[in-house]
C-alpha cells in the first residue's frame, strides 16, 4: 500500500483528501494543528493523525517521520495547509502579514525541505502543492494571499527543474473558489473597525466575494483533481480544477487594461 501525507487536513479540501485517497486504498496520513479536529477521519481504517503545525520546525520533522515510522515509507506528499488574510495591505499587522506568509508558503517550503532527502534516497516520489487560481491572477484586497500563492507558483515551477534528477515529480493544484471553510473559519481580516478610508470600497468587494463564495465548488472536486496528479503518472505541472480553467484562459487571452476592466467592475459595483 502507498502513503500520502497531507498537511492542513481537519476540514475542506485536505479533510476530503483523506478520505478519498482512503477510499483508494492508501495509507492516509491527515495532519493538522489540534488532532481532535479530525474526529470524522478517525473512523476510517488505513489511516493516521497526526499533530503537524506547518510554522513550527520541530512540528513538521516529528510528524514527517513518525509517519515514515509508521507505514515504512511515504510516496506522496500533499501540501495543502494554509488561510485566507483579506482587506487592505495598509491595515494589515506585521504579525498578520508574517502568518500569512509562515503558513501559506514558507510552512510549504519547509515542509518540502523535509521530505526531499527522503525521496531522493528512494529516488521516487511526488510533491503536490496547493496554490489556487490565487497563484495566477488578482483581485482586489487579496494583496497578502496573492503574495503567498505567487510564491507557491514560482517555488514549484523552479522546483520541479532540479527533482526531476532524482525521479522526484512536482504538481501544482490551481483551484477557484470553493465551499469551505476558506471563507469562514479559515478567513482572516485585515481591517480597524475604526478606519474610514477602506470602509465603503471594503464593503463592495466583501459583498462580491461572498457572492461568488456561494458559486463554489464541492471540495471533492479538487480531492480527484488531487489524486489524479498523484496517479497519473505524468510530469505535467500544473491542474486546474473547477472553474478556474475558464478564468485562467480569459486572463490569458485578454489584454492586461480589458482583463482589469473586468475585475475592477465585478469587484466594486
Amino acid at each position: 500500500m502507498k502513503t500520502v501525507f497531507i498537511t492542513g487536513a481537519s476540514t475542506g479540501i485536505g479533510k476530503e483528501t483523506a478520505k478519498l485517497f482512503q477510499s483508494k486504498n492508501w495509507n492516509a496520513v491527515a495532519t493538522m494543528r489540534n488532532p481532535q479536529a479530525g474526529k470524522e477521519l478517525s473512523y476510517l481504517k488505513n489511516r493516521s493523525i497526526l499533530p503537524c503545525d506547518v510554522t513550527d520546525h520541530n512540528s513538521i520533522e516529528r510528524a514527517i517521520s513518525g509517519s515514515i515510522d509508521l507505514y515504512g515509507g511515504m510516496d506522496v506528499l500533499i501540501n495543502n495547509a494554509g488561510y485566507y488574510l483579506f482587506g487592505p495591505a495598509e491595515l494589515a499587522t506585521y504579525e498578520q502579514v508574517k502568518n500569512q506568509l509562515d503558513t501559506n508558503l514558507l510552512g510549504l517550503i519547509d515542509v518540502t525541505q523535509k521530505i526531499i532527502p527522503y525521496f531522493r534516497e528512494k529516488n521516487s516520489g511526488t510533491i503536490i502543492n496547493l496554490s489556487s487560481i490565487a497563484g495566477k491572477i488578482s483581485i482586489p484586497l487579496q494583496s497578502l494571499y496573492h503574495a503567498s500563492k505567487w510564491g507557491v507558483e514560482g517555488f514549484s515551477e523552479s522546483l520541479q527543474y532540479e527533482l526531476r534528477q532524482f525521479n522526484i515529480q512536482v504538481k501544482i493544484i490551481e483551484q477557484r473558489v470553493i465551499k469551505t471553510e476558506f471563507l469562514g473559519q479559515s478567513m482572516v481580516t485585515a481591517r480597524n473597525s475604526e478606519d474610514k478610508v477602506y470602509n465603503s470600497y471594503y464593503r463592495k468587494v466583501i459583498k462580491n466575494i461572498y457572492k461568488n463564495g456561494e458559486k463554489g465548488s464541492d471540495p471533492i472536486v479538487v480531492a480527484e483533481t488531487i489524486y489524479k496528479a498523484a496517479t497519473d503518472g505524468t510530469r505535467k505541472l500544473r491542474y486546474p480544477t473547477g472553474n478556474s480553467k475558464s478564468m485562467v484562459f480569459i486572463h490569458d487571452i485578454l489584454p492586461q487594461k480589458v482583463y482589469n476592466w473586468l475585475i475592477k467592475n465585478a469587484m466594486e459595483r
